[in-house]
Parts: structure tokens; sequence; C-alpha cells
């Protein structure tokens, strides 16, 4: 079930922040498991999902966090004449979803993010060592890479130009909040250095990497990186698998993260 909380947390502008968020998984689980918070992607809301947390959580019996982020799905949209700031990712790990986290009284959770959201779980792990348990990063970016903005740029004609924009308006209050807000941050001549690759040294807790080999948007050095720099990391790439491995390789993306728990 959707339900909605206004953030004490000010947004852009002090804007007062909305998000829509639901639980997922056995509503009495053990009493030491985490609850697991899932980062969308630059694309993705809560919706958009689907299925797949609610299948994880119930197979690790823990309870599962799934919501919106600004801009996205019913959350506060952005304004049109509002772009992203180059650091949007860093401010939604260490603003918003440690106040999200503390309105919802959830303590040291676990992190799983795909792309955006993976990037998200790596900032918020690299800066605030103690608060998480551990995180699972599926397609994550560190750094931009010309496939990636070639990917971006095919998406942007797919939305201008084909049904991407009526598949997409389905899921989110402000389709082109959420569209234009992501495509024009990544595509900012002046984002072009961002890197946190120095947030990858400082990465303690148990730390799970996940990607396509095929992936549309990302080389694998991006998965590479984070275990060159945080040599605890396990690395899981997905042959015949692009840039949506918990759709495309469910079985073998939940088998993984299942294991993965196990261990740590």
């Amino acid at each position: 079930m959707t339900e909605f909380i206004t953030l004490p947390h000010r947004g852009p502008q002090g804007r007062a922040l909305t998000l829509e968020y639901g639980w997922v998984g056995p509503e009495n689980p053990p009493e030491d498991a985490p609850v697991l918070i899932f980062l969308h992607e630059g694309l993705g809301c809560a919706a958009l999902w689907r299925e797949f947390p609610a299948i994880l959580c119930a197979r690790l019996q823990w309870r599962g966090l799934v919501y919106s982020r600004y801009a996205y799905g019913a959350s506060t949209p952005r304004p049109h004449d509002e772009p992203f700031p180059g650091d949007y990712l860093e401010r939604e790990a260490l603003e918003i979803l440690p106040a999200l986290l503390r309105a919802l009284e959830i303590e040291r959770p676990w992190l799983l993010g795909h792309s955006d959201g993976g990037s998200i779980a790596l900032i918020a792990a690299g800066s605030d060592t103690a608060r998480y348990r551990g995180i699972v990063a599926i397609a994550p970016h560190y750094c931009v890479e010309e496939i990636c903005l070639k990917g971006i740029e095919r998406a942007r004609i797919a939305y201008e130009q084909g049904a991407l924009r009526e598949r997409l308006a389905k899921h989110h209050r402000d389709v082109d909040s959420a569209f234009y807000g992501w495509c024009n941050a990544w595509l900012d001549p002046r984002r072009r250095g961002w890197n946190i690759e120095n947030l990858l040294k400082r990465i303690a807790c148990p730390s799970l990497a996940i990607q396509g080999v095929q992936d549309e948007y990302a080389t694998l050095d991006q998965i590479a990186a984070i275990e060159r720099h945080a040599p605890h990391t396990e690395l899981l790439a997905i042959d015949g698998c692009g840039h949506f491995p918990f759709r495309h390789a469910a079985d073998t993306v939940t088998k993984a993260i299942a294991g993965f728990a196990a261990r740590h």
C-alpha cells in the first residue's frame, strides 16, 4: 500500500518534500533482521521495481522499504525551471535519504540501489560508514563514461520521438520533471568530470556489486573500480544481460543477494 511522508528536511529552494513509499516483505520478520532500502534508477520510481522487492524480501525474511525519490513517481515534482544540480546524487545520499530514515525511525539498514540508486548507495556507505550494515549496488556509476552519455542520448531521442514518454507517464506525477531532471544532469558538459572514486576507498560495510556484461550504459569498469578501492567487495557480472539484471536475470540476482546476505 502506498503511503506518503513529508520530511522535516527542506528541499531545493527551501521546498517541502513529500515522498511516496511502501513496505514489502514479512510483517513480522526475525528480531535481528535489518530493513532493506530500495533506491531506484534515474527514470525509475517505487512502482517500476515491480515485483522484485517483494520477492527478494520474502526470500531474505527482511522488511523492505521502497520509495520514490524527489521528482519521481508520486513524490514532489521538480519545477521545470530548476535543473538538478551537479551533485544531486550526493544530496540524495547525504541529505534526503538520512532524513527519510530518521522520519521513519529506521536504524542501520541495508541499501540496494540500481544505476543512479546504486551510486547513491555507494556515496552513502562511503560517507557515513557507521550508518549502513551492507549495500548491494546494481549497475552503479562511479564516474561518467562515454557509453553512458550515448545511452542517455538514445533515451532522449526515444522520449521525444518514440513511445518512452508515454510509457513513463503512467508512473510519474510529472513525467517531464523526472525525465529531463535526469537527462539534462547527465548530459551537462560541466558534469563530465563527476567521480566518486575517493568515496569508494572508505566503504567498510559488506558490499556486493552486480552488473550485466552487456550493460548499454556502462563498461564493467564501473563495478571493477569498487573492488579496486574496496577489496572486500564481491562482484557478479552476468553475461547475456544489460542494464536491468534484477528484471532480466531475476533468479540469478535474487540468489546472489540471498547468499551474500547470509554470509554477512
